[in-house]
């Protein structure tokens, strides 16, 4: 078992006091937007067997079927098939969705064989990995996931009262749920760039005067001033997550968070398909080939706990498996399972991994094979594939 030292990102969007108020450190005054806890090749975490840090990626390519077990390598190659983060939010993210597999493995070779570089702004795909998530909110935690039925986007925007939204009024309105949905968002991904400004400044004022359910709109044109994201958004689900609810993001469901502190886990992949809140490329006929044009309920998870006090997160996916502890002061200890390789999170309390003693923030590896017995109070979340 072997203490991580994790990497936290600077992106611009990162909360700059939520991470530190987890640790209990002092705040640098520079966004602090994921601590990834991993061997994604872009920001490993290190460890120290004795020899000096290094980082896990290189000990788990040095022996992988040690590290994370034989039967997760025959099922996902030498690799740590999963990456597990603290997300904070300080301002809204890009409007996004991901491909499945089959989508990402043609993705990149059509890129691979037209030679434009991985590291290319315009380019879709990093690797040939889907990338399915899973946010648990730590605090309350503010989102878009999944379209909303298109009678309700239609209203939604109709109440703005701009002239310039009333023909996506007449197209959600009048069209079947799959065509209204693609042709809506295609109009408005497409839409002449001033003339979108324009719409996203007026959309934005409404939006402020009225506020209630239009407030969240309005913070998004604040932060995004003119882009066609604002509009976008308000085909989808607005989620308000509360600590311990979690939503599973599938391929081709656009989503956004807004604000918030939360664990995420991912699959090992890089692939994002942006749709608007971003000055990055927005690849607009490769998204509408990935996007899944059909209104859908958010389906936020509440866990329960079985017997030995774990309480899962059900995925319908394999890559990775999340659970949490929450554990009571009179708790006895408990041995967790073992045979794939597992990452495990302190997110409050004093608890103990083995002889390891963990405050918020704090994590640990744990090899394949390696027994590991939970001892003293406190939440910990537990990341491990399904093998």
């Amino acid at each position: 078992m072997d203490r991580l030292a994790n990497t936290v990102r600077p992106y611009a969007w990162g909360s700059t006091t939520a991470i530190p108020a987890l640790t209990g450190t002092e705040p640098t005054g520079e966004p602090q937007a994921e601590m990834w806890l991993g061997a994604h090749p872009g920001a490993p975490s290190h460890i120290d067997r004795g020899a000096g840090e290094q980082p896990l990626s290189a000990v788990i390519d040095a022996a992988p079927e040690t590290e994370l077990g034989a039967p997760a390598v025959a099922k996902f190659g030498p690799r740590l098939p999963f990456l597990l983060k603290i997300l904070a939010a300080g301002a809204p993210l890009s409007l996004q969705v991901h491909p499945d597999l089959a989508q990402a493995k043609e993705g990149y070779e059509n890129e691979e064989r037209r030679g434009i570089p991985v590291d290319a702004p315009h380019r879709n795909y990093k690797d040939a990995n889907h990338k399915p998530e899973l946010i648990c909110a730590l605090t309350p935690f503010d989102g878009f996931c999944g379209f909303r039925p298109p009678a309700e986007s239609a209203d939604l925007l109709a109440g703005l009262d701009v002239d310039s939204v009333k023909p996506y009024v007449d197209i959600l309105r009048a069209h079947p749920e799959e065509a209204a949905l693609r042709e809506v968002l295609t109009a408005v991904l497409s839409a002449d760039p001033a003339g979108m400004k324009d719409t996203v400044t007026e959309a934005a004022a409404a939006a402020g005067r009225i506020g209630g359910a239009y407030a969240p709109y309005a913070t998004l044109a604040h932060h995004y001033p003119g882009d066609p994201g604002v509009i976008a958004a308000m085909l989808l689900n607005h989620v308000q997550l509360q600590p311990g609810e979690a939503l599973f993001l599938g391929a081709g469901i656009p989503h956004a968070y807004l604000s918030g502190l939360g664990v995420e886990i991912m699959a090992n992949s890089d692939n994002v398909l942006r749709c608007g809140l971003t000055p990055k490329h927005v690849d607009v006929p490769e998204l509408l080939r990935v996007v899944r044009f059909e209104a859908t309920e958010p389906g936020v998870l509440r866990p329960e706990a079985d017997p030995d006090g774990e309480e899962l997160y059900e995925t319908p996916i394999d890559e990775f498996r999340l659970s949490r502890y929450v554990r009571p002061e009179d708790a006895g200890p408990l041995p967790l399972p073992s045979g794939t390789a597992q990452i495990l999170l302190c997110t409050a309390g004093t608890p103990r991994a083995g002889e390891l003693a963990l405050k918020p923030g704090q994590s640990v590896f744990v090899p394949a094979g390696e027994t590991v017995t939970l001892t003293g109070a406190g939440t910990v979340f537990r990341a491990t594939v399904v093998a």
